[in-house]
């Protein structure tokens, strides 16, 4: 096999094999989401469980909700967002600033607007493996200046997690995952290798372009690639202007998957024992018996 002439090129680029336009629908409380993994077309591209981009201006949220065997990447564009529960953690993510949650066996939470007009994020649920499903909640936030970031021949890209053109970012994923927010400029050519045992996709935020083949149709903003097999993606910005997108892949778990809303685990007998666990207080949901988020108490949700 030859060599590859850098350390970011790819031999056998991934060809789009489903695309679809993620539609707005409402959730939480007034708030509305495009979802393009989890919904009826894709009810689950393994490790991946939901992709939503939410759109959110007060009063409208996501306030007090459980979450059980997986994990929440939230991601934000425009705006902030404040994060409450039961463990005592609040904090405020805005503009660029990242939060890496890992439910584990339980926690419940609320997502508010932190501030006027409409606050835009991204955020992915992505599954973990029975053996991590009952760990303990964590969380690994970073600020938008602390994301690693590198650029070249008109390409930039956000390390969110995972590495691309040299640059590491320091997030841990229990479940192998690399998440990259990319931009190019008009006339710039991508090729970012993916494991090739890898279940990989991309999600176009601003802009057009060209993935998998340069002779492919233009996709635009709000459309989800499901990518085929293969050692890496290739894209194409042909258009005038930038065209911006994220790339994101994991390693496949493989296992059994049976989810009720918010909870997510591996046998049916799991989720009821969920749902005992969560309706009596117990096994990782004790805390919730007597807290409600401040935003809760102040909208009397």
């Amino acid at each position: 096999m030859p060599e590859r002439e850098d350390s970011w090129g790819v031999l056998e680029p991934r060809q789009v094999v489903r695309k679809f336009l993620a539609r707005p629908q409402h959730e939480g409380v007034g708030a509305v989401v495009r979802r393009s993994i989890g919904r009826f077309e894709l009810r689950y591209f393994d490790p991946f469980l939901v992709l939503d981009e939410f759109s959110v201006t007060a009063p409208a949220g996501f306030p007090d909700h459980p979450h059980r065997g997986f994990e929440t990447v939230t991601y934000m564009l425009q705006g902030a967002v404040t994060h409450e529960d039961f463990e005592g953690h609040k904090g405020t993510i805005g503009p660029g600033d990242l939060q890496w949650m890992t439910a584990g066996r339980g926690i419940v939470h609320s997502e508010m607007p932190a501030a006027q007009g409409t606050q835009r994020g991204l955020q992915l649920w992505i599954n973990l493996a029975s053996q991590h499903k009952m760990i303990e909640p964590r969380y690994q936030e970073i600020s938008s200046k602390d994301i690693a970031e590198a650029s070249k021949d008109g390409v930039k890209v956000r390390v969110i997690a995972g590495e691309a053109l040299g640059t590491k970012s320091p997030i841990y994923t229990r479940t192998p995952t690399m998440y990259l927010d990319f931009t190019l400029k008009p006339g710039a050519h991508l090729q970012q290798p993916i494991p090739k045992s890898w279940n990989a996709f991309v999600y176009v935020l601003e802009g057009e372009g060209k993935f998998g083949n340069a002779k492919s149709s233009t996709t635009s903003a709000h459309n989800l690639l499901l990518l085929g097999s293969g050692d890496g993606l290739e894209a194409w910005n042909k258009s005038a202007k930038p065209l911006r997108f994220i790339l994101v892949g994991g390693e496949p778990l493989g296992e059994p998957l049976v989810q009720l809303g918010p909870f997510v685990m591996n046998t049916q007998e799991e989720i009821d024992q969920t749902i005992e666990d969560f309706e009596n207080y117990v096994n990782g949901f004790e805390k919730a018996r007597h807290w409600r988020s401040e935003a809760a108490i102040e909208l009397d949700f």
